[in-house]
């Protein structure tokens, strides 16, 4: 192996593809082999022959592949680890047991090469696992060096540009993305458990609908139409409830023309659900379920420390009203806010910038619930009874119409999901719709009027609960990441100016 770290990174690259260049000319090409079979895993190994004692060795022979992370040795012996998914595995080469051609080869392999090998698995006088190498070929030359070494990868802009080099160099960020995939599909088997069917709705609508958000706008040139990426699935889903599909969901990408930080990127994914003959009682205690069964089945604790807190994620989780919080940590009421300018002067006294320009009251009581209460909202906590104006959606409180049976989930001071009784009254959405539209020259994002869900509702949508949770910032709790970016194999960046 040649000895890189007195050389630049061109030099080192050079002198990777001088290495490629004789493999091939020795016939050893190492992009004609198309097919390794019979490998087993390190951690396979590991736990297979986790009995051999000090010294023993297996008679059986095994095959293994990874990337070589770490050389040890020289001369007539050496000491090579490989890395692949699931652990590290030791590698012994030995002069005698390879031959003089073979051994002398390894001297064509580098730091980040990708290998097969083949033979004993034999425990070392000091107690490490390893495989004594019989045959041995490189599989896929690494022509750059590997980023630091295999010491981790530390720059911020470089790991999210270059995902592929963080993750061969950063166990910790593989281990995120590995939890990621499990905690979908334990939501997935979860509610497929409960008898939801599992959908696909539009990607690209001739309305953006479902939230408030400023959606991305392309064209249909077929048809010479706009048309928007969605910001949510829920009405397509809605559609789905009043055509007899009874239990719903959708996991998918979701796209709004925002800005990008800690807790935001322009394309995410959420999971909506919606369940026929329920309410947002009943969405509560699925939301409870699915942190439960994440934390049971891929955390195995209840327990994570999120953006320097200690947070206990056991269900059930407390409720609290919207208004109590608002009298309790910004002294006023909704009722109060609802007085003519009192919204604005509200906001204002608490120093929260409207930027000159004119907002709506559903706007003025987001800004200022935001700012006082959400840092006070550290442990799982159940946010209910939104105000109408703030949920055009969500079905009236029939004890108070100025309310809505809704809900959001906050940990340390994060929305983590959005839920509610759905409104299913055609006239009263209508006309909720109208008054998103009157407010549209003030409100970008307001609600678009959505002739053919209205027309949906007037077949009859029975009573249902719907859900929407943030599947990116539900894995940022749960593997304690404190930016969205960290769990996001590929985030939105900025691009680079090569000039």
């Amino acid at each position: 192996m040649s000895q890189e770290p007195e050389l630049s990174v061109s030099e080192q690259q050079a002198v990777r593809i001088e290495h490629l260049h004789t493999l091939q000319e020795q016939g050893f090409d190492p992009y004609t082999i198309t097919k390794v079979a019979n490998i087993s895993s390190a951690a396979d190994i590991k736990g297979r022959y986790a009995d051999l004692a000090n010294e023993e060795e297996s008679s059986d022979t095994v095959r293994a592949a990874g990337r070589i992370s770490a050389w040890r040795g020289h001369g007539k012996a050496s000491f090579i680890d490989i890395s692949d998914l699931t652990d590290r595995l030791q590698l012994y080469f030995k002069l005698d047991l390879l031959g003089e051609e073979s051994y002398k080869r390894l001297s064509l392999a580098d730091l980040g090469d990708l290998i097969f090998v083949e033979g004993n698995i034999f425990r070392t006088r000091r107690g490490e696992l390893s495989l004594k190498v019989k045959s041995w070929s490189i599989a896929s030359k690494s022509l750059v060096p590997p980023p630091e070494k295999f010491h981790g990868l530390s720059d911020i802009d470089t790991r999210y540009r270059q995902r592929y080099a963080d993750l061969i160099a950063n166990k910790d960020v593989r281990e995120v993305f590995i939890k990621r995939s499990r905690i979908i599909s334990v939501i997935r088997q979860y509610l497929d458990n409960l008898g939801f069917m599992e959908v696909e709705t539009p990607m690209m609508s001739s309305l953006a609908g479902g939230a408030s958000a400023r959606p991305f706008i392309t064209h249909h040139n077929a048809l010479n139409t706009t048309m928007y990426m969605r910001i949510a699935t829920e009405l397509h889903l809605k559609r789905c409830i009043v055509g007899g599909l009874e239990k719903v969901y959708e996991i998918g990408r979701i796209f709004r023309n925002e800005g990008i930080d800690t807790k935001h990127n322009p394309e995410f994914t959420t999971i909506e659900l919606y369940q026929a003959w329920a309410d947002y009682n009943d969405m509560m205690d699925i939301t409870e379920k699915i942190i439960d069964q994440c934390c049971e089945k891929v955390l195995h604790k209840h327990k994570v420390t999120f953006l320097g807190h200690e947070v206990d994620l056991t269900p059930p989780y407390p409720r609290r009203t919207m208004d109590s919080l608002l009298q309790e940590y910004a002294g006023i009421s909704i009722a109060e806010l609802r007085q003519p300018g009192r919204a604005k002067a509200k906001a204002l006294e608490m120093g929260i910038n409207l930027g000159g320009q004119e907002h709506t009251l559903a706007h003025l009581i987001d800004k200022i619930f935001e700012a006082a209460c959400e840092e006070h909202l550290v442990q799982p906590t159940f946010v209910t009874d939104h105000p109408t104006e703030l949920s055009p959606l969500a079905k009236r409180k029939v004890s108070d119409p100025t309310l809505t049976d809704r809900f959001e989930l906050y940990v340390c001071g994060s929305e983590l999901c959005n839920a509610f009784s759905e409104l299913n009254d055609p006239f009263d959405q209508r006309k909720r719709f109208e008054e998103q539209q009157a407010n549209k020259d003030i409100d970008e994002e307001a609600h678009p009027l959505d002739e053919d869900f209205l027309n949906a509702l007037m077949y009859g949508m029975p009573p249902t609960g719907g859900l929407g949770l943030g599947i990116d910032r539900l894995v940022m709790l749960l593997t304690e990441q404190n930016s969205i970016r960290d769990v996001l194999l590929f985030p939105l960046m900025k691009p680079q100016d090569n000039n």
